[in-house]
This record gives structure tokens, C-alpha cells and sequence, in this order.
């Protein structure tokens, strides 16, 4: 049964941002659960072909005020758990890859110390930036899911041919978690594994969805 995940959220190798559910190409990697991806039914539950990487960018959080005089600053984690962010390394901030030297927990907060970021001015110039890492870093998602930044951009259309759109992002509601489709207009599709979505094929860069257009 396929859910979707958000920009944290996936699978494995701790990156649940919700888990965030929010993926952004800089708006989160998120993976979405299903049953299998192709270019037709897929019984075996594998996808078609698996989505090109490229040179995407996944936020996974950022960066708060300085903590301290020796360079450590606060971090807002999409992940879930907070701290799984510091497995993924480097980080990208303000467009140059960081090092995470060191990192934890510090009562509620989740605190890292940056290579380079040696005081507190220099903590300080981070506040407020993305921590992003590649698409490529992440951990492959399960058999049975997608990362939502996999999915952002490909087009949707129907059983029976129709043209929906392309999908711009996905959105957490609790109980679905929903493709927004940008066509002629914009339509809200719950990703809800064979009842709406029938296949997601990377290869051909399209989802199959049973959906009545005028809805």
C-alpha cells in the first residue's frame, strides 16, 4: 500500500523528515510507498527503472543561532529522529559543502560544530541558512517506495489518457499524503496506492492515476 514520505522521510538510513514529508528539491527527498513503479503493472512490486539522481539538492534542515563562543550552532532538523541529520555528510550551506566535525544532542536542542566555524561571528554569518544535501547521498528507498523529489516534476495522467498535469509537490495531510498536479488547473490527488495511483514509471517520467478529470 503506497504512502508518500516526506523531504525527511524515508527509509532506511534515518533521513524520516517526517517524516518531514516535505521534499523539496530543496523542499525535502520525502519518499512515497507503493507497491511498485513500471510501465504496467508491476507484480514483482519493483520500479521500472529507478529515477536519475541528477544534481538535486534535498533540505534537511537549518541552520539556528550560535551556541556558545566555539563556533557551535543550533540546527533545525527535518529528520526524524532530529539527529539523523548529522549522518549525512557533507553538508551543502550557502552553497559550499561543510564538514560536520562534531554533533548531539544538548537538552531539547540539537547542536553541530562546522569545519571553519571556529567562533561565534562565524556561527552567527550561518544563521538562518539551508543545510541541504545531494540526492545521491541518500539511502536507496525500499522496494515499496519513492522519495517525493523523485516524483516532483513527472507528469500525471489518467487510465484512460488524459493529461492532468505535472506534479509540483507533495503535501502531508495525516491520513494521505497528496501530489499536487499543475495542468490547466490545479488538482489535489491523494497518493493511495491502486485506488488512485496505479503506476509510477520513472522511465517514462509519468504516474498513472485513476481520477475523473473533472475533479
Amino acid at each position: 500500500m503506497a504512502s508518500a514520505v516526506g523531504t525527511g522521510q524515508h527509509a532506511g538510513g534515518g533521513l524520516d523528515a517526517q517524516d518531514t514529508h516535505e521534499p523539496r528539491s530543496e523542499r525535502g527527498a520525502g519518499a512515497s510507498e507503493g507497491p511498485g513503479n513500471g510501465s504496467g503493472a508491476a507484480p514483482s512490486g519493483q520500479p521500472s527503472a529507478q529515477p536519475s539522481a541528477g544534481h538535486r539538492r534535498i533540505a534537511l534542515g537549518r541552520i539556528g543561532s550560535p551556541h556558545g563562543v566555539r563556533g557551535w550552532v543550533r540546527v533545525f532538523s527535518d529528520t526524524a529522529p532530529p539527529e539523523n541529520i548529522l549522518a549525512y555528510q557533507p553538508w551543502l550551506v550557502g552553497g559550499r559543502e561543510v564538514a560536520v566535525v562534531a554533533g548531539h544532542r544538548h537538552g531539547k536542542a540539537l547542536i553541530a560544530q562546522l569545519a571553519g566555524c571556529d567562533d561565534r561571528d562565524a556561527a552567527e554569518a550561518l544563521k538562518g541558512q539551508t543545510i541541504a544535501v545531494r540526492r545521491e547521498q541518500l539511502p536507496p528507498p525500499r522496494a515499496d517506495e519513492f522519495y517525493w523529489v523523485d516524483l516532483e516534476g513527472l507528469a500525471v495522467c489518467t487510465c484512460d489518457g488524459v493529461q492532468l498535469g505535472r506534479v509540483s509537490h507533495l503535501l502531508a495531510t495525516g491520513a494521505n499524503d497528496v501530489l499536487v498536479v499543475q495542468g490547466e488547473r490545479e488538482r489535489l490527488l491523494p497518493f493511495v496506492w491502486e485506488q488512485v495511483v496505479r503506476d509510477v514509471d520513472f522511465a517514462g517520467g509519468r504516474i498513472l492515476v485513476d481520477w475523473d478529470p473533472d475533479f
